[in-house]
This record gives C-alpha cells, sequence and structure tokens, in this order.
C-alpha cells in the first residue's frame, strides 16, 4: 500500500482537472492505497521570499497554509499535481506551493513518483508542454523521484465539460495502477 497525495490547483468550482484528481484518487482508493486528496482552493499560500533560511531548518518562515501541505507531500510515496494549463503553463497557485515545497530540497522526502494530470481549453500536441517543462524542471531537483506519468485532457472549458472526456477513464486507470 502506497501513501498518495493528490493537490489540485484549480480554484474553480466543478473544475476539469479536478475531474481528473476524482478519477486518479477513486482508481488508486480502488487498488487498496491510502489517498489524501488536497484542494488549494481556500487555501492561504504565499510568495517564496527566496531567503533559503529553508534549507537549514527544512522549514518555511512564512506561516500560512502550504507549510502542512509541504509536510503532506513529504510523508507521501507518491504525488498527482492536477491543474489547469493556463497561458500553456501550470497554473500560478500550483507554482507558488512548488516553489514553496523548498525545504523538501535539502531534506528527506518519501516521494518517489510524480504524476502531472491536467486540462485545458486548446488541444494541440504542443499544449501540455510548457507545463510538462515546468514539473520536470522541479522534479529534475529531487534525485531519488521521477516523473511517472502525466494524463492531458484538451479541449475542455467550461466546469464539467470534461464529462465523459477519455481523460477521466486514464486518470482512473493511471491510479489504480499505481504500485
Amino acid at each position: 500500500m502506497k501513501h498518495i497525495i493528490v493537490i489540485s490547483s484549480s480554484l474553480r468550482a466543478h473544475s476539469n482537472s479536478e475531474a481528473l484528481a476524482g478519477e486518479f484518487v477513486r482508481g488508486a482508493r480502488e487498488a487498496g492505497h491510502q489517498v489524501e486528496l488536497v484542494s488549494l482552493k481556500d487555501k492561504d499560500i504565499r510568495f517564496c521570499r527566496g531567503c533559503l533560511a529553508c534549507q537549514k531548518s527544512q522549514r518555511c518562515v512564512i506561516h500560512d497554509d502550504a507549510v502542512a501541505i509541504v509536510e503532506k507531500m513529504r510523508e507521501a510515496d507518491v504525488i498527482a499535481f492536477a491543474t489547469p494549463i493556463y497561458y500553456y503553463e501550470l497554473a500560478g497557485q500550483l507554482k507558488t506551493l512548488l516553489d514553496r515545497a523548498n525545504p523538501l530540497y535539502s531534506g528527506n522526502y518519501r516521494f518517489r513518483d510524480i504524476y502531472l494530470l491536467f486540462a485545458a481549453a486548446e488541444n494541440e500536441p504542443e499544449t501540455p508542454q510548457g507545463a510538462m517543462h515546468g514539473l520536470e524542471g522541479w522534479i529534475a531537483c529531487f534525485e531519488k523521484a521521477r516523473f511517472a506519468g502525466s494524463i492531458f485532457a484538451g479541449g475542455v472549458n467550461a466546469p464539467n465539460e470534461i464529462l465523459g472526456h477519455e481523460g477521466l477513464r486514464i486518470a482512473y486507470e493511471t491510479g489504480k495502477s499505481v504500485r
């Protein structure tokens, strides 16, 4: 059994990327894993100050909701990030959380496999490239971690537009196949 955290970064109700997260969670739970879904909606996550105090203490000097989320990330075996694509990139709130996860860099973290679940109005082959590159850059800083896979659902914009989309089935199957 793996301890999995799924972090949904969409701030919109009935979000398409959060629907992907929900299906990943459902599949992983059915496979017998312990899974927690964390939404960044209504969370107070402030920008990293770049002070690097966390490199010595493994703790951030900013006291907001990011601190508890980063601790959950530290204890997880698997992390899945769910995000809408905004201007061909990760949502800003997810990027801010990734920056705030800097205390993990020099600390002892458990996660090994990282997944990216993302949805966008655009559906061209290049649509996911910017978000993929951003997350791969973050993962490259954690030598024990690896990019384990992604699910991209393109052509969905309005809330709940993803219903019936093949990406939901793939997210469920991916969650169910986590080992």
